[in-house]
């Protein structure tokens, strides 16, 4: 059976609600931010900027402020109601929830919408306005963008790690409920009959997401599809040269299933 160790299974996840699928996306942002942020070349500063703009871009579509309020609230609630479980690790347990609570804490008191600094910023709003068109960040286009990028690298990062850190609270607050999330369930073996795997939830759970794990040399990838009644994975035959197909065998994989 795959083993469900990252370093040596590939995982394929599928959020159950909206308020994870944005969380998903952010925790993917931030990870590539702060990867590049690090670089010294000019096109690393390009794609930590770049990256930076879809960030804000979702934390100006919704009030993703109120979303992760709301998620640390209600699995303080959760895990508050597990300390009265006999044999828990109430030390664990108590540190886990004050740091809930520190994080809930950080995001009340911002001042301010979330990103409103970055926002602000007389650059940052030249790069907005033309990150929309295709190729709008040339040269040509934003003379004040490549008067930024060539100035001396450790500059450009201390900027970068600058404007990143004034979300960390929001992108900490995300990283420990994805964990947390992720961690609510172990993973068990199934198997997908020639090559398809249905399974219907129940309701009275709060289900958040499911993750499928593979080995890492497996020759086929996971398309899951679903909601909190009911969810599928698909076993495609992986190809960049034709339309991948459906697997015509069994798969055995592991699954979890993850509420809290």
């Amino acid at each position: 059976m795959p083993n469900p160790d990252h370093t040596i299974a590939t995982v394929y996840e599928h959020p159950l609600n909206e308020r994870l699928r944005f969380f998903l996306r952010l925790e993917f942002l931030f990870r590539q931010a702060r990867h590049s942020q690090r670089g010294e070349t000019v096109w690393d500063s390009h794609n930590t900027l770049t990256t930076l703009l879809d960030i804000v871009n979702i934390v100006t579509r919704i009030d993703i402020k109120t979303e992760v309020i709301k998620e640390l609230d209600r699995i303080h609630a959760t895990l508050t109601a597990l300390t009265r479980t006999p044999g828990i690790k109430h030390d664990t347990l108590d540190q886990l929830l004050t740091t809930l609570g520190g994080f809930k804490s950080q995001l009340y008191s911002m001042e301010g919408a979330l990103a409103q600094g970055i926002r602000e910023n007389e650059l940052f709003k030249l790069l907005n306005q033309r990150s929309s068109v295709p190729g709008g960040l040339c040269d040509f286009d934003l003379p004040l963008y490549r008067q930024w990028l060539k100035r001396p690298a450790q500059d450009r990062i201390t900027e970068l790690k600058c404007w990143l850190s004034s979300l960390d609270s929001l992108r900490l607050s995300v990283e420990l409920i994805l964990k947390l999330v992720r961690e609510s369930a172990q993973p068990q073996p199934q198997v997908a009959s020639k090559g398809n795997y249905q399974q219907a939830l129940d309701t009275a759970t709060s289900f958040q997401m499911i993750r499928v794990f593979l080995p890492v040399d497996s020759p086929c990838f996971v398309e899951i599809s679903g909601g909190r009644h009911r969810f599928c994975a698909r076993f495609m035959r992986a190809s960049t040269e034709a339309r991948p197909t459906q697997i015509e065998h069994d798969v055995d994989f592991m699954l979890s299933c993850c509420a809290l």
